[in-house]
């Protein structure tokens, strides 16, 4: 079903995220200076650039350095992503969650020996009522798939914006504010593109609610009951493909988690502004291990989503480059501001890059 309005959600989002990849791969492509290619590069590395990398050099003047500073935000406002994520990945989990519940509960069609006499009944159109059968099932599980991906997104919002408040403690660095609006982007166009098979049949559903409590009234409007175990019983029963998605997310986030750890204790005072050479756990190995295990996190929502949506291929795609990009130029920060930095050190994927 698709709602007037929504069936151009998903191509658009896909729209979205390719407009949004492309300059990074652009810039990562050996192209000739005389093509414009290491503009391209300088213009990205600036409008990716955050923290250290946005940081103007001491033989910088102060007119160059006021100047840019006009284009840039407090690197604090990483906290305005989290809250923008979980804004939006709330509202849309609880309106599939609910749309879910109220029209696609229970997940199993009951077994009864009805619907074996029917098809008996029949005959030659057995085939044709199992394959309504069978459309009915994987639109009910596709559906609370995506309960589930949304799950998922929430917790990672929900950690990030806590390790935001309470694990970073920000020096008064500052990001570029192009930067700063992807972030605000990305943050809403990943809930939607998690969301964006289920999104059209639930406004719909919603749609149709108005109208009928207008008519209606509150008074005449059946009372809303809510079973817990109603809640949570689809979601047990899903595959196994979103459990191994799960365990792949929980590993990538209990991964970060410790490497954010590390991060944050490098700078336990806010106001100390001197950068050292994170060691500990796989920072032994890559110069970005907290982005690797963004990738492993996000891999596991493809997973865990059925890996069905376009859009949400689309999103890990952008992940890829986006983190694998700003992972190798903090790996060039740390090349040129440490002359003991550890060669031996990747970017961010050991072995690759």
């Amino acid at each position: 079903m698709e709602s007037e309005g929504w069936p151009a959600l998903q191509p658009l989002l896909c729209f979205a995220w390719i407009a949004a990849t492309l300059p990074i791969i652009a810039a990562a492509l050996p192209i000739p200076t005389a093509v414009g290619g290491h503009l391209l590069r300088r213009l990205l590395s600036a409008f990716s650039s955050r923290g250290k990398t946005v940081r103007p050099s001491p033989a910088s003047s102060s007119g160059s350095s006021s100047s840019k500073a006009k284009f840039t935000v407090p690197q604090k406002y990483f906290m305005h992503f989290y809250v923008v994520g979980v804004l939006a990945t709330t509202i849309l989990l609880l309106a599939i969650w609910f749309y879910a519940y109220m029209k696609l509960t229970p997940l199993l069609l009951e077994s009864s020996s009805y619907s074996t006499i029917f098809s008996h009944l029949v005959g030659s159109n057995s085939f044709s009522f199992g394959r309504v059968r069978s459309r009915t099932m994987g639109h009910k599980y596709r559906v609370w798939r995506t309960v589930f991906a949304l799950l998922l997104m929430e917790v990672q919002v929900l950690r990030r914006l806590y390790e935001t408040e309470h694990v970073f403690h920000y020096s008064p660095a500052r990001m570029h504010i192009v930067g700063y609006l992807t972030g605000l982007f990305y943050y809403v166009a990943a809930p939607l593109s998690l969301a964006s098979s289920c999104i059209p049949e639930a406004a719909e559903y919603f749609q149709g609610q108005v109208p009928e409590f207008v008519v209606k009234g509150r008074a005449r409007m059946p009372d809303l009951v809510i079973d817990s175990s109603s809640l949570l019983q689809p979601l047990l029963k899903l595959g196994w493909t979103q459990w191994i998605g799960a365990v792949i997310f929980i590993w990538g986030s209990l991964h970060q988690i410790r490497c954010h750890a590390i991060l944050g204790s490098l700078r336990e005072h806010k106001d100390y502004d001197e950068y050292v050479i994170p060691c500990g756990d796989c920072f032994n190995r890559v110069s970005c291990p907290h982005y690797l295990a963004e990738l492993v996190i996000y891999f596991g929502m493809l997973v865990a989503s059925g890996a069905e949506d376009i859009p949400v291929w689309f999103l890990f795609i952008f992940v890829i480059t986006n983190l694998s990009f700003a992972a190798v130029e903090t790996y060039n920060w740390y090349l040129q501001k440490f002359e003991d930095y550890p060669r031996s050190r990747y970017a961010i994927i050991p072995f690759v890059c």
